[in-house]
């Protein structure tokens, strides 16, 4: 006869099961049931799950990053070429270099009329800067001229 699983009281069956009363006494007194213990499960697998996504995520984004750095310090050997990053570098430099030097008088138009144009062009073009690769090559050439025409006066 069997006792439902509400009732405290053991199963008695009167075919042999093949298990020891021991066990059969020990899964009668657990508390815990067979929802619980698959709930237990779910949030273990969704716990590994989770770890094993963060550690994916990690990687992949080592991987991105090593990437963009390895695209970011690649050598161009070809001169004539020139690449965004390149030319963005150079704008950089450039930029640093004017806004750290001290303006004891007032630059020269073509000077200061060359540096507008590159910043209106690279304004124009945020997302494009090689687009404004001929005011780069103006504003150097104005800004050597204004050097030289220094060095000149410097030497004689």
């Amino acid at each position: 006869m069997f006792q439902t699983a509400t009732n405290s009281l053991p199963i008695n069956s009167s075919a042999p099961n093949g298990l020891s009363q021991d066990l059969v006494d020990s899964l009668q007194s657990s508390n815990e049931t067979d929802a619980s213990r698959s709930k237990i499960v779910e949030l273990q697998l969704q716990a590994r799950v989770a770890e094993e996504l963060k550690k994916l995520q990690q990687k992949e984004a080592e991987a991105l990053k090593i990437a963009h750095e390895k695209l970011a310090s690649a050598d161009f050997k070809d001169d004539n070429s020139t690449s965004q990053y390149t030319v963005s570098k150079e704008i950089e430099a450039m930029r640093k270099k004017l806004e750290s030097r001290k303006q004891v008088r007032p630059l020269p138009e073509s000077v200061e009329g060359a540096r507008n144009e590159v910043i209106r062009c690279l304004r124009e073009h945020d997302r494009r800067p090689l687009d404004c690769w001929q005011e780069v090559e103006s504003f150097k050439a104005e800004v050597k001229k204004l050097e030289k025409s220094w060095v000149e006066k410097v030497v004689s």
